[in-house]
């Protein structure tokens, strides 16, 4: 079944809770035949406090065309992709990236809705994707493998980080954006 079309949304999640702090603003409006997805994150990583402001220009297809991310201490980093797997940092090629589809901007469960939304699944259904891994604050990109399950398809997906021990269970709301990230995110409803 095919996805359904999104129109404008407005989504917040805040830091689950603990030691770290944080609270993430987005909006998500139809532009261009794709996507644009604008948000604002305030937190607190690794002790270290930090303000982002991302876009990403999204394709019909959902696949990532171009990412731009500044922190208020003023670094910045750009993306683009082909769609296919080819991307170019800052204007510059970068061959170590090839083969990544999606991007996973550490700071915000946002992300994990590109890969979710742009598969078709099936219930049980495993699909290994290969990504680009933003830490933040700092903006250094890296190569990343993950692995999405979908346990029950349109409403619960499991997320395995491949190069860690690090798994989550994700609740997604009827447009496949991430409802509860546990022990990470708590949506604002």
């Amino acid at each position: 079944m095919p996805a359904r079309p999104l129109i404008f949304r407005n989504l917040r999640w805040s830091a689950w809770g603990g030691s770290e702090e944080g609270l993430e603003h987005v909006d998500v409006r139809p532009a261009d035949g794709g996507l644009t997805i604008s948000g604002v994150v305030i937190g607190r990583q690794d002790g270290t406090e930090f303000g982002l402001h991302y876009r990403l220009k999204v394709d019909s297809s959902w696949r990532i065309r171009a990412v731009h991310l500044q922190t208020t201490s003023g670094r910045v980093l750009d993306l683009e992709s082909n769609g296919q797997g080819s991307w170019i940092e800052n204007g510059k090629p970068q061959p170590a990236l090839q083969g990544c589809i999606d991007v996973d901007i550490q700071a915000t469960p946002l992300t994990n809705t590109l890969p979710i939304r742009r598969l078709e699944w099936e219930a049980g259904q495993a699909v290994d994707i290969r990504l680009c891994y933003i830490t933040i604050p700092d903006l250094t990109v890296s190569p990343g493998d993950q692995r999405y399950t979908a346990l029950r398809p349109g409403s619960l997906y499991r997320f395995e980080s491949l190069g860690s021990d690090f798994t989550a269970d994700l609740p997604v709301d009827e447009d496949s954006f991430v409802l509860d990230y546990p022990g990470l995110f708590k949506r604002l409803r």
